[in-house]
């Protein structure tokens, strides 16, 4: 039998944990010819979530693994080490809410029989959600795709089933700074979207704030986009080019009205204050990219995992 594992993120998602084991397992009682287990990802959670793991774990032994991070590294973190962490033949990442509906797994894996790399989900309808944050997600999404060589599908989730081909594709891409959804475009592969419906989360409230949601899309648009250190070299040839023409403009003015000359004091702070704005500008945008090659020139791991030892156990080691 071929095997499958399910790679869930969670954050404080105690009261999730057993419901999605549960809507995972009727679906799979349905599916004769795979083999399943969950690896869920425990994000440095403060409430329960890993009390409940360990139960679920005891309860249902091999089919239930998981990984404790030593605190709240974020999702990106925790999507990596389940990815590295996976050894299925086919990889399903999905959230532990039930906002990816795991019915949609069997047409996943038909997706990869037909012979696609990568099935995902694509949500087609923001029902319930802000308007103003699905506007920003539109709005994100056509930005990004004119900006980088990404083609970022709008609506497209997370919630996808990959071959171990792509997985391991994913993990060839070590950067701290990770931005999943452009890594998975980045690297290829064919994938097969398949729409749904937006739905409501299970219990609990999103971990994700309209201003949390800007740092992430900021973060993906940093990460994969030249197009504004390039934008700026423009910007600055024609503030160059401006400041050539007003010169000659005033030189001009100078030689055929010498009498309505003035101090040009007024002009001069103008300039200084226009010109001091736009290098503020430039060095605020280099400054956001060499603060990443920092970053990612302190090879800090990506997550840590916990490992749960007791007092006799370190003294016997």
């Amino acid at each position: 039998m071929k095997r499958i594992e399910m790679i869930v993120p969670c954050y404080n998602e105690e009261p999730c944990i057993v419901p999605l084991y549960e809507a995972v397992e009727k679906v799979f009682a349905l599916i004769k010819d795979y083999d399943w287990s969950l690896l869920y990802i425990n994000d440095g959670s403060s409430d329960g979530t890993l009390a409940e793991l360990k139960k679920l774990k005891a309860d249902k032994g091999e089919r239930v693994q998981y990984i404790s991070f030593a605190r709240n590294f974020g999702k990106e973190s925790a999507i990596y080490a389940g990815l590295k962490n996976s050894t299925g033949e086919l990889v399903v990442l999905m959230d532990a809410d039930l906002q990816h509906p795991p019915e949609l797994i069997p047409q996943m894996i038909e997706g990869i029989e037909e012979g696609y790399d990568c099935c995902g989900a694509r949500r087609v309808s923001r029902k319930g959600e802000p308007i103003i944050r699905s506007a920003f997600s539109r709005m994100f999404y056509s930005t990004i795709n004119h900006m980088t060589e990404m083609r970022l599908v709008q609506g497209g989730s997370d919630f996808r089933c990959m071959t171990r081909q792509m997985v391991d594709s994913i993990l060839l891409l070590t950067e701290r700074e990770r931005f999943s959804k452009g890594i998975m475009s980045w690297v290829g592969f064919e994938t097969k979207w398949i729409p749904y419906e937006n739905v409501e989360r299970l219990a609990g409230k999103s971990k994700w704030n309209f201003f949390g949601l800007v740092r992430y899309a900021l973060s993906g648009f940093i990460a994969f986009a030249t197009a504004p250190l390039r934008a700026m070299i423009y910007f600055g040839s024609v503030i160059v080019a401006a400041a050539v023409v007003y010169a000659v403009y005033l030189v001009y003015n100078a030689i055929r009205y010498p009498e309505n000359n003035g101090s040009g004091f007024g002009t001069i702070v103008l300039l200084i204050l226009f010109f001091g704005g736009v290098l503020v500008t430039l060095l605020g945008i280099i400054g956001e990219y060499v603060a990443r090659i920092y970053m990612e020139l302190k090879h800090r791991p990506i997550y840590i995992e916990k490992i749960n030892t007791t007092k006799k156990q370190e003294k016997d080691s």
